[in-house]
């Protein structure tokens, strides 16, 4: 059973200083739930070893994708490739973020990989900034597994050290630049990409903030509007969206990637840590490693599994059956036309209203911060967050 502490609210005013202007969901209710999970410092340790361990795991099933060419079987779109490949071989394109979302953990249920967003940073203000301030506005002890802000703050001195020393930095940066970019228009994706920008100002960077259509590339390299000329690009832009609705902007980015003129964030291998597809490889890999789920390319046998699209977002285009292969429920959505995987199906850790609870892990060189998101049966859009605190 999922145990709450109840606490109070901030109030919407509050969040919108901060940053949070999605407080509201669609139907009227508040997004940020007005509880906090509590959780032992066990639980908490396990889920850091968790994901520090599936990560490793995921790095030998990119390697074992890449090379076997096994792309086509994740979705990947063709003429990503040569950036995927170019990007993992090469040691500056450093993995900033992404974020774990795992079933139990709690009450002693088994920690379980649902799948990795690896280029995703869907929660990150919340997790790394307004589950902390509630703690503080509600005057509660704040213990947290929570270093969400300064791992991925070290994570981009690590794009200069890598494995060095982080104390090394200020000596070894030359004045790189880093451009980030989102959508015009979109109050999450920009506030998101500002807060991700701060982090790297606060990391050492000269940055600029650029929305995604005024962004200017060329042969020699990548542009904001004032035609300045930036060494990184954070882009808020999903990998596959580039490749599928973008094709002739990918001949650009691989000259661009490939000749040395820019590094683009996350890296174009994060997309084979993306897709769904890679829960296939990995079970084929460690069917023995009690993190994972039996995952498929066909509906499995013999016991009830969920269907997704290997890029399917927020739950869409999601359906569960059991395992006599019946339908008990499923989602639309506008994902449909992706290729599909079948996962063995697991209950995630209920209160006890029957409100279902996703743990969600950022991992930026390891695991570095934990929140939770509640809501039915196949968590979507409307589900809420809902912060955590550890105790005694």
């Amino acid at each position: 059973m999922v145990k709450l502490e109840k606490v109070q609210p901030i109030s919407n005013e509050i969040l919108e200083k901060i940053g949070l202007k999605w407080h509201t969901d669609l139907d009227g209710t508040s997004y940020i739930a007005d509880e906090v999970v509590t959780i032992s410092e066990q639980e908490a340790e396990e889920y850091y070893k968790a994901t520090n361990t599936l990560y490793d795991m995921f790095v030998e099933a990119g390697e074992y994708v890449i090379e076997n060419n096994l792309f086509h079987e994740l979705g990947i779109p063709f003429n990503l490739v040569p950036m995927i490949k170019f990007s993992w071989e090469n040691d500056p394109h450093w993995h900033l973020y992404g974020r774990f979302d795992l079933a139990g953990g709690i009450d002693g249920k088994p920690i379980k990989l649902i799948e990795f967003n690896a280029d995703t940073p869907t929660g990150l203000l919340e997790t790394s900034v307004i589950q902390w301030a509630i703690l503080k506005s509600n005057n509660i002890e704040d213990r947290q597994f929570n270093n969400v802000y300064q791992a991925i703050s070290d994570n981009f001195k690590r794009l200069i050290v890598g494995d060095g020393d982080l104390k090394e930095f200020p000596s070894l940066y030359q004045g790189w630049k880093i451009l980030f970019s989102s959508y015009e228009g979109i109050a999450e994706e920009e506030e998101t990409t500002r807060l991700l920008q701060q982090m790297a100002i606060d990391a050492g960077f000269i940055t600029d903030f650029e929305y995604l259509h005024k962004v200017q590339f060329s042969e020699n390299g990548i542009f904001n509007s004032r035609d300045e000329e930036f060494q990184y690009w954070f882009k808020l832009f999903p990998w596959e969206d580039i490749g599928f609705e973008e094709p002739k902007l990918v001949p650009l980015l691989e000259k661009i990637i490939l000749n040395r003129r820019a590094i683009v964030l996350n890296p174009p291998y994060t997309l084979l840590f993306q897709s769904k597809g890679i829960l296939k490889i990995l079970w084929d890999l460690f069917p023995n490693s009690p993190y994972l789920l039996e995952t498929s390319f066909k509906p499995l046998q013999g016991k009830s599994y969920i269907e997704k699209k290997v890029f399917g977002r927020e739950g869409a285009n999601t359906k569960i059956y059991d395992s006599n292969h019946n339908l008990i429920t499923s989602t639309d959505g506008e994902y449909d036309h992706y290729k599909s995987i079948f996962q063995e199906y697991i209950e995630f850790p209920q209160d006890e209203k029957g409100n279902r609870y996703q743990a969600g892990v950022f991992f930026a060189y390891e695991g570095c911060g934990l929140a939770f998101r509640r809501g039915g049966q196949i968590l979507d859009n409307m589900s809420k967050f809902v912060g955590h605190r550890i105790v005694d």
